[in-house]
């Protein structure tokens, strides 16, 4: 079942990075914990209305870690490789 939720997590992050470079053009870092953020609630609900996740709290405090932890870890790849 956790190989579902990073499933669900990866193609809404890839359909809201996909948004986002098309629509807009710079993005200031600042904002990109609310986007994981938002990404999250989305892959919650997604989640919880496929009956992947029974409980819906639970659903959302495990989307929401796991996006802010792949945004973290990204940060630290990009940190360094600078």
């Amino acid at each position: 079942m956790e190989i579902t939720y990073v499933i669900i997590i990866a193609i809404i992050a890839y359909i809201f990075g996909a948004i986002t470079k098309i629509f807009v053009d710079s993005i200031p870092n600042k904002y990109i914990p609310i986007q994981n953020v938002i990404i999250g609630i989305i892959s919650a609900l997604v989640c919880y209305f496929t009956g992947i996740e029974p409980n819906l709290l639970q659903s959302i405090v495990l989307c929401v870690v796991a996006c802010m932890g792949a945004g973290g870890i990204a940060d630290l790849i990009n940190i360094k490789n600078k």
